[in-house]
């Protein structure tokens, strides 16, 4: 005879979508969805009554609610949003299991005991983490996790199974319950339609019929769980916070006194073997104001890296006045807290040193640290039509928005209308105004038929160009050697704001060769061959 343990789930409807209120700033009492690989992963209660439900595709989705708030599903953002809660539990009741983000469980006799019943102790438990979550929680509390869950699931606020009446409370409920989805077509198949109907089969027939997965389904059904409560090892806390009373005003303040706390934070990674790939800085500021942001590091960050995005993010976009910052008020806290570690052994020294790539991660941050994070900027290819738009600008020690492997992919793509190589060696920022005119100083025009109005004879090249500054020739008009094109360039022809343009290789008298646009009747030099 299997004895359950006497367990007590701590659950969170909608957690997902309540955690995106506090990542993406949604609405609270808006509809809102989580997408993952096009579906819907978790809606709220809002939206699933416009009739939105998990598994949906994104269209039909929108289309069932136009206001739906889409925001990706990421479990990161869960997990992080559920570990304030697990550390709450953890102060009152030791011995907390997560079972997923949202929901946890704990062993109800040792609490039952303390407070002087189940009842009590679930209130005192709903209590101390109400102020915490972004939802109202409830408690299920019966003979095994599985019965628990399905108690909390089924109440508002705290329901409790008495000892021994697991089986009859799960009698009624669907086989759903299980998440077997295989199973539960096979049962239905075979006219079982809720868990007392499978619990009433003789445990030797469903396994041998169902096998070793049916016959633990079955003697949860049954009110048998055979899962204790196993409790989670406590995290080792590995983040830095410091409060600031009174609040500093100056970036220099901030960072001279959080120096200390930097050091601290890096040793105490140290300790427990590890080091900080990714960090997490949260600002706070005396109005209220709150700023998050996660940093990389190509290498593993020091306690002078800390401190230097920490000052990069104070500075946001009033980085070029030192020592201003960009609250409106001064900062009242400021905390530190690796997302991403890795084992310490990985990041050993060589027995003659790391060579070259040391001292080039070091000059460039320290060439970095000096002038500020978008100072130093690494280039990555990607996909596109427009030079400027395979070119991909990375500040030192960042990642882009699209993994290096997609934006790989994207280069390899065979963009139709694209400039076949080789590429020009001087692409420019912003692409100068030229003039290309005929014989008689016209300037030159393309029709619908991709004619030119007459042959290309002189060219202005653009006063940007540095040679021609030095020569004092800026703004002279050359002749023109030869010309290819024009090589038409449609972007997003369907939208208004969509692009379109002419494209044309010219060589000039100076032996120059020139990549230009003609773009709404206008001229202008998208790059140069050197």
């Amino acid at each position: 005879m299997i004895d359950a343990t006497r367990a007590m789930v701590l659950q969170f409807p909608d957690w997902s979508a309540a955690a995106a209120v506090n990542e993406y700033g949604a609405e609270p009492a808006g509809p809102i969805a989580l997408i993952h690989q096009g579906q819907v992963f978790a809606c709220s209660a809002a939206a699933r009554s416009s009739g939105v439900k998990t598994g949906l595709r994104l269209r039909e989705a929108q289309s069932r609610c136009p206001a739906l708030q889409v925001f990706p599903y990421d479990p990161v953002v869960d997990k992080r949003a559920f570990e304030p809660i697990i550390a709450a539990v953890e102060q009152i009741m030791p011995g907390v299991q997560l079972l997923d983000p949202g929901s946890c469980a704990i062993r109800a006799k040792g609490p039952a005991r303390y407070f002087g019943s189940e009842h009590h102790a679930a209130e005192v438990l709903l209590r101390s983490v109400e102020a915490l979550a972004a939802a109202s929680g409830r408690i299920g509390i019966a003979d095994g996790i599985f019965a628990a869950e399905q108690a909390a699931r089924r109440t508002d606020r705290v329901r409790i199974i008495q000892p021994g009446a697991s089986a009859q409370f799960l009698a009624s409920i669907s086989l759903d319950a299980l998440q077997q989805p295989a199973l539960t077509i096979l049962l239905e198949n075979l006219g079982l339609k809720t868990l007392g109907d499978f619990a009433a089969l003789a445990p030797l027939n469903v396994r041998n019929r169902f096998g070793p997965d049916g016959a633990q389904a079955h003697l949860l059904a049954r009110g048998l769980d055979p899962r204790g409560v196993v409790p989670r090892a406590p995290a080792v806390r590995l983040d830095v916070a410091l409060d600031f009373e009174p609040p500093l005003e100056r970036v220099d303040q901030v960072a001279f006194a959080f120096k200390t706390s930097a050091e601290r934070f890096i040793d105490g990674l140290t300790e427990a073997g590890l080091v900080c790939t990714e960090l997490r800085v949260q600002v706070h500021d005396d109005s209220g104001g709150h700023a998050e942001r996660v940093w990389k590091h190509p290498r593993f960050f020091d306690a002078d890296d800390v401190l230097d995005r920490v000052r990069w993010q104070l500075q946001g976009d009033a980085g070029h006045a030192p020592g201003k910052q960009q609250f409106g008020s001064g900062i009242s806290s400021l905390r530190i807290s690796p997302e991403k570690t890795d084992s310490i052994s990985h990041h050993g020294q060589g027995l003659w040193g790391n060579g070259p790539e040391e001292q080039v991660h070091h000059g460039l941050s320290r060439v970095q640290s000096m002038l500020g994070h978008g100072a130093v900027l690494t280039a990555a290819l990607t996909g596109g039509r427009m030079l400027a738009r395979r070119r991909v600008l990375i500040p030192w020690g960042d990642s882009p928005e699209k993994p290096l492997s997609e934006l790989a992919a994207d280069h390899r793509k065979p963009w139709p209308g694209a400039l076949p190589g080789p590429a020009p060696a001087t692409l420019f920022r912003e692409p100068p105004e030229v003039q290309v005119a005929d014989r008689h100083n016209a300037a030159i025009q393309v029709d619908e038929r991709l004619q030119l109005s007459a042959e290309p004879a002189f060219f202005t090249p653009p006063a940007t160009d540095a040679a021609e500054f030095e020569s004092k020739l800026s703004g002279v008009p050359r002749l023109v050697k030869a010309w290819a094109g024009p090589w038409p360039v449609h972007e997003r022809w369907w939208e208004p704001a969509g692009e379109c343009l002419y494209r044309f290789q010219v060589l000039d008298s100076a032996n120059a060769a020139w990549l230009l646009l003609l773009k709404d009747g206008r001229w202008s030099a998208e790059a140069r061959y050197d």
